[in-house]
């Protein structure tokens, strides 16, 4: 079993209901929906419309651009209907946001456009494998651009490259993770993945430290090199887990279902298509292989399901359970997310499970604490010990 999945599993994150399939629990939904309310910040922010289409799919526009067949596309879900008729759960959503767009999208004035989802995808891996970050049904964010000339849309393409930078900065993966030259297939030269070193990737990229971007090992030639004015003794090799990735559509979906805009003179013109995707569960499993260590994992704040992680040490002392109660509705009054441990439990243990929960802080109240007025503040990350009087505490909890 992969180390997110053995971490996220034991500190009681995710539940695995079958091979390639995980439940949220609790604190796993917290962090997902953490990482969802950064990504959608972000993509509003970019001027994305958020709307949510649906799981199951009508093979129509699929048939249109020749998408349904099993050849075509290898890890469809499909059933047949009980009146008749056969459908499938969404992989992906090129078709149908297309032909949703192509109902409400005529003139010029309508272009250029962004709508994007967090969408239940469904696909029929031979092989699930790597815990949360490659399973048979996952959230994807998805979001589809729409723009009148190649120039409109390079323009929002490079918006959303650097929106999606500040996607895993925020996220905690900022300083590991790479725009990546990859193969556009038959849409472009290039798409761009988001690469996240790692000793757990699938992939093998090409680093260029200094430019902070890569080359996929797949594209990885001379000519392509020289394209890129990179060369290879600049370059290092290391394994990488894609996080997010980014491609031109150009007119391949637009062309297939119709759907133009009519320019200023009338006259009909095709729309460029772009697509951008992030995984928030393949995201979150990616943060847990990276910043956990020996003792369980690391959450950055930004995502983290709590704040504070308040450990109650009373052996039965009632003032201790007070000032625990006094502490936590405080802090709670401040704005601050605390998970209060109130357990009848060894402190040994509430430590323990507190280093593998991975709350970025821990302030423990016990008789000690209580006798001298001062909390104990222990940061996951890094160790350090400080003591502070509650006033100290919500003084830099607020900060």
């Amino acid at each position: 079993m992969s180390k997110n999945a053995q971490l996220l599993i034991r500190a009681g994150y995710i539940h695995k209901e079958m091979a390639g399939v995980y439940a949220f629990l609790p604190l796993g939904l917290r962090v997902f929906n953490n990482i969802v309310g950064i990504i959608r910040e972000e993509m509003n922010n970019i001027g994305g419309q958020e709307i949510s289409m649906t799981a199951l799919q009508d093979p129509a526009p699929w048939k249109a651009t020749g998408r349904w067949s099993d050849e075509a596309i290898d890890v469809w879900f499909k059933t047949n209907l009980k009146s008749g008729g056969e459908v499938g759960l969404g992989t992906t959503h090129e078709e149908p946001v297309t032909a949703l767009m192509a109902e409400y999208v005529s003139s010029y004035r309508d272009l250029p456009s962004a709508v994007y989802q967090f969408q239940t995808k469904f696909r029929n891996e031979l092989r699930a494998k790597s815990g949360i970050m490659r399973t048979r049904e996952f959230v994807m964010k998805d979001m589809y651009s729409f723009s009148r000339t190649e120039e409109e849309f390079r323009k929002f393409y490079e918006v959303a490259a650097e929106a999606y930078k500040k996607v895993f900065a925020r996220v905690g993966l900022g300083d590991t993770t790479y725009r990546t030259f990859a193969s556009g297939g038959s849409f472009s030269k290039f798409s761009d993945e988001f690469q996240t070193i790692s000793d757990a990737g699938e992939d093998t990229i090409y680093v260029h430290e200094g430019k902070k971007i890569a080359v996929n090992k797949e594209v990885y030639t001379d000519e392509i090199l020289a394209e890129l004015g990179l060369k290879k003794d600049e370059l290092v090799e290391k394994k990488a887990i894609e996080v997010g990735n980014i491609f031109p559509l150009a007119t391949r979906f637009s062309d297939a279902l119709n759907l133009k805009f009519k320019d200023e003179k009338g006259e009909d013109q095709q729309i460029i298509m772009g697509c951008y995707g992030i995984g928030p569960a393949r995201v979150m499993g990616t943060v847990a292989e990276l910043l956990s260590d020996d003792k369980g994992l690391v959450w950055p704040e930004a995502i983290a399901p709590f704040r504070v992680h308040l450990i109650e040490l009373s052996n039965g002392n009632a003032d201790v359970t007070n000032e625990a109660g006094e502490v936590y509705k405080e802090l709670t009054n401040a704005g601050i997310e605390v998970l209060w441990d109130d357990r009848e439990a060894r402190a040994g243990e509430k430590f323990a499970d507190s280093d593998l929960i991975g709350i970025p802080w821990r302030v423990v109240v016990s008789e000690k604490t209580l006798a001298s007025g001062k909390f104990e503040c222990v940061e996951r990350a890094t160790g350090k010990v400080v003591h502070a009087t509650l006033d100290e505490l919500l003084k830099d909890a607020t900060s």
